[in-house]
């Protein structure tokens, strides 16, 4: 029997994709629309093109989250959003409820957070999850039965492709991106290294774990930037 399939949307992605989209439309008050229209167009051609079995907007709550504890710099360099915007973040919800599509958030995680624990739990109820989105930290979740959907270029990513553009299997991602860092998210990672570097010193000794109980096996190890990891 056919696994069903769950599409997750990650919403905040679909917001300034739909904002970025569309030149500048208003209503005759002047109220901004691109936003809305955009959303409104992506989710119906989703809806129409995929047949998903079943489906789920996930937003960003608002409010901190545990990342801004752990590291207070984080992402703290972002423009805030632009106010044409957020002037229709109340109407795009609106249309979500509208459509009688279910909204999931939950304060103090991200909707990246709630997204990945959807994944692996619809993955063990024996659904396939697609998580529509264009954010690389999502490359992470990717599996036999978990799939990334970047529906405004028609990019579908699975393991293959995860392999392809980060030199490891899926649940090493982070380990690459917290070497080299995230100039997108403010974080720093590893001064001088790249992910060339990153992706090798992962590929030959392991997780970030294993690199820092080995420093001295990873500037021993002749790989091009390691050094930088030792100091």
């Amino acid at each position: 029997m056919a696994r069903g399939r769950l599409f997750l949307i990650d919403a905040s992605g679909y917001v300034y994709r739909a904002f970025h989209a569309l030149p500048a439309l208003t209503t005759s008050r002047g109220l901004p629309t691109n936003a809305v229209l955009g959303f409104a167009n992506m989710v119906a051609k989703l809806l129409r093109t995929e047949k998903p079995d079943y489906l789920a907007v996930v937003f960003d709550a608002p409010g901190e989250t545990f990342r801004d504890a752990l590291y207070p710099e984080y992402k703290q360099h972002r423009a805030p959003m632009p106010d044409g915007l957020r002037s229709q973040l109340p109407y795009i919800r609106r249309l979500v409820t509208a459509l009688r599509l279910p909204v999931i958030e939950e304060a103090g995680v991200e909707a990246d957070d709630v997204i990945g624990t959807l994944a692996a739990k619809a993955e063990r109820e024996g659904l396939e999850t697609v998580v529509v989105t264009a954010d690389k930290d999502m490359t992470q979740l990717v599996s036999a039965h978990t799939t990334l959907y970047d529906d405004m270029r028609d990019r579908r990513v699975g393991v293959a492709e995860v392999r392809e553009r980060f030199g490891v299997e899926p649940r090493l991602v982070p380990d690459v991106l917290g070497l080299m860092g995230d100039a997108s998210d403010n974080i720093p990672g590893v001064t001088g290294v790249g992910q060339k570097t990153a992706t090798v010193l992962v590929q030959v000794i392991g997780p970030v774990e294993t690199i820092l109980a080995r420093l001295d096996a990873v500037e021993r190890s002749g790989i091009r930037g390691a050094k930088k990891v030792r100091e």
